[in-house]
């Protein structure tokens, strides 16, 4: 992102955020930890990257999904996340 306290982002990561953004199992967390992203600034890539009718629809699809925020989301859900935004702990 264009911040001073942010690096900016390659074309192929920008991708990859807006790709994780469209996960419905992918919490905004992750890619926060991954990307430094918070949820407004996923929000501002997504609105800038998409076309207003994409990022529309994208918006009446995460707004209120609960597995996008992990606080909130069920522990029945336990599998959201590709080997490179998971770590597991180690033994």
């Amino acid at each position: 992102m264009d911040k001073s306290n942010k690096v900016s982002m390659t074309e192929a990561e920008e991708s990859r955020v807006i790709e994780m953004a469209w996960e419905d199992r992918t919490p905004f967390e992750a890619i926060d930890r991954l990307y430094g992203l918070s949820e407004s600034e996923v929000i501002t890539l997504m609105r800038r990257s998409l076309k207003a009718n994409s990022f529309k629809s994208w918006r009446e699809r995460v707004s209120g999904r609960k597995t996008k925020h992990e606080k909130v989301r069920s522990p029945d859900v336990s599998r959201g996340y590709c080997p490179s935004q998971y770590k597991p702990k180690s033994k």
